[in-house]
């Protein structure tokens, strides 16, 4: 089994700059990534919100600098899935999908949340094309614009509310009759004027060549169909945390990784960064911070045990 100071699974935001951090630290350590580098910011066309970038920056460029900025620190990369983890003797012991096997003094867990998608036609082939599943990230995108939003949850209004502030229109689609939100949150929506809703209704294709320029809505109680003109649909229909080979004593209800102010979860040793990480403000600068964060913490848990392998 080969044997590192550190192992970080997952390749997103919080995870290149983990490896940045604990590169420049010193510590020999692995990534495992199942697909490649970037995560939900490879959805992106264009993310204006990070700091830096006063002409805003693509998605593909800034996973490519990350990645590129951590490689030049150390970082060593392989493909393949986690499929379990488990501590013996003070040690990790991460087994893949390929059935290899490496051993670590700490672990940091930055496997991220994969959107949930609608699953319809021309969703995947408009992502980053119009096809959004962040306000906070597109939403200035759509100023004087028309958009649609799909989803009935907090996040769909909270969202709604934020890109209500660009947007000449809104037509939030529910496929209930009420919405599953907080009052607070259903109050301010329908108190603006340019949000509409259209209930008991599901989006069943997105249209569009090469960018969205509608929708076609099905009526799922009279089985009405109507085709809806739009400039950009905002999917918000949930999240699922990436935790499918983590210990469910580490989970809260939503399956999310519960952590410390220090990014380590009950298991001394085992931290988690970014969108995997339970009540965390889901956002690239911030998976940043905790990628900087729980490299820090772990760093020190690894000096912390060489120290102890030497009294």
């Amino acid at each position: 089994m080969e044997k590192y100071d550190l192992i970080i699974i997952g390749a997103g935001p919080s995870g290149l700059t983990a490896a940045l951090y604990a590169g420049r630290a010193g510590y020999t350590m692995l990534m495992i990534e199942k697909t490649g580098p970037g995560g939900q910011i490879m959805l992106t066309d264009k993310i204006d919100n990070y700091p830096g970038f006063e002409d805003g920056i693509s998605g593909f460029e800034l996973q490519d600098k990350l990645y590129k900025q951590a490689v030049k620190f150390g970082l060593h990369m392989i493909s393949d899935s986690v499929i379990s983890i488990k501590k013996e003797n003070d040690l990790f012991i991460v087994s893949t999908l390929t059935g290899k096997t490496f051993t670590s003094i700490s672990v940091i867990l930055s496997t991220g949340a994969t959107h949930r998608l609608l699953g319809v036609q021309g969703e995947s082939r408009l992502s980053g094309k119009g096809v959004s599943y962040c306000g906070t990230c597109d939403g200035p995108f759509y100023r004087n614009r028309e958009v649609v939003i799909i989803g009935g949850g907090d996040t769909a209004l909270t969202e709604a509310l934020f890109i209500a502030k660009f947007a000449k229109k809104i037509t939030i689609i529910h496929r209930k009759e009420t919405f599953r939100a907080v009052s607070s949150l259903i109050k301010q929506t329908t108190s603006l004027p340019n949000i509409s809703f259209i209930m008991n209704s599901v989006v069943t294709e997105i249209t569009g060549e090469n960018e969205v320029n509608g929708v076609v809505v099905n009526n799922i109680k009279t089985g009405a169909i109507e085709t809806l003109k739009t400039d950009g649909v905002f999917v918000f229909v949930g999240l699922d945390p990436n935790t499918d080979f983590v210990d469910s004593s580490l989970l809260d209800k939503a399956k999310y990784i519960i952590t410390n102010d220090k990014m380590e979860t009950s298991v001394k040793g085992l931290f988690a960064a970014g969108d995997v990480r339970s009540e965390t403000f889901r956002q690239i600068v911030c998976a940043c911070s905790d990628g900087a964060k729980s490299a820090q913490y772990a760093g020190e848990f690894i000096d912390e045990q060489k120290g102890n392998s030497y009294q």
